[in-house]
C-alpha cells in the first residue's frame, strides 16, 4: 500500500531524514519508534505533504505522492493525525469532525463515520457543541483521531497519540486504536515514544535514529534485541 524508498529531507541546514525506506501493506499495523530527534515526525510530514523530501520516492497504491499536493493526498485515503493534536480550537467538536470529512468519501460516508466516532469516543457526542479549545488534552486527542476517521481513510497516520496525556487516558487511546485495526482492518502507521505500547499491538516495527532506519522486524524481535533496546529504545 505505502512504500518509501531512500527518502531524505532537510530543515534548512539540518538533515532530518537520510535514506529512509519503509513499507506498509494493506491491513497492517506498523509502528515507528526511536528517541527524540530521530526524524519520526518529519517522516510523517513527508508522507502527508507538509515537508518535501530532497531525495527518494513515496508511493501509495501506485500513486507517486511526490507529484501530488498535500490536499490531494487526503483524497487518496491518507489521514494524518498530527503530533500535539492540533484541533481547531475556535470550532466546535462537530465542526472539527466536519472539517475532517472534507474528502469525497468522507462526505459520502458522513453519517456512518459520525456514528462510529461517537461510538468509539462517547464524550465527543456529549460535547458535540463545545469549542474544541475548551476540551481536556485527552478529549482533544480523541477528537483529533475522530477527525481523521471522518475522512474515511484507508491509511491512518498517528503521530505520538500519547503525548502529554495521563496514563489512564493513554490506555484508553491505545485500546481504541487497537480496536480500529482489529474491527475495521484499517491500515495504521503509528509513531510513538512509548515503546511497549507501540510495539505490543503492531505487526511490524521500524527503529529510527538520527534520521536513519537502524532496525526493522516483527515486534518481538525488536523487543528482545539487547543492542536495540539499550541504544535506541532506552530500555534495559
Amino acid at each position: 500500500m505505502l512504500q518509501l524508498e531512500g527518502v531524505s529531507a532537510c530543515y534548512g541546514a539540518i538533515r532530518a531524514l537520510s535514506g529512509v525506506s519503509i513499507k506498509v501493506e494493506a491491513g497492517q499495523f506498523v509502528a515507528i519508534v526511536g528517541p527524540n530527534g530521530a526524524g519520526k515526525t518529519t517522516l510523517f510530514k513527508t508522507i502527508s505533504g507538509q515537508v518535501a523530501p530532497d531525495a527518494g520516492s513515496i508511493f501509495f497504491d501506485g500513486h507517486d505522492l511526490l507529484k501530488l499536493p498535500a490536499k490531494d493526498r487526503a483524497h487518496l485515503g491518507i489521514a494524518h493525525v498530527p503530533e500535539g493534536r492540533q484541533v481547531f480550537s475556535n470550532l466546535s467538536v462537530i465542526e472539527n469532525l466536519q472539517m475532517g470529512a472534507s474528502t469525497a468519501k468522507g462526505r459520502a460516508e458522513w453519517s456512518r463515520n459520525l456514528e462510529r466516532c461517537y461510538a468509539m469516543f462517547p464524550v465527543l457526542a456529549e460535547r458535540r457543541g463545545q469549542l474544541a479549545g475548551t476540551l481536556s488534552g485527552g478529549e482533544q486527542q480523541m477528537l483529533a483521531i475522530a477527525r481523521g476517521l471522518a475522512s474515511s481513510p484507508r491509511l491512518l497516520l498517528l503521530d505520538e497519540p500519547s503525548m502529554g496525556l495521563a496514563p489512564i487516558i493513554v490506555d484508553l487511546i491505545f485500546e481504541r486504536i487497537q480496536q480500529l485495526h482489529r474491527d475495521n482492518q484499517l491500515t495504521i502507521l503509528l509513531v510513538e515514544q512509548r515503546v511497549v505500547e507501540a510495539l505490543e499491538p503492531c505487526d511490524w516495527a521500524y527503529v529510527l535514529d538520527v534520521g536513519r532506519c537502524v532496525a526493522s522486524g516483527p515486534p518481538d524481535q525488536i523487543m528482545t534485541d539487547a543492542r536495540i533496546r539499550q541504544a535506541y529504545l532506552g530500555m534495559q
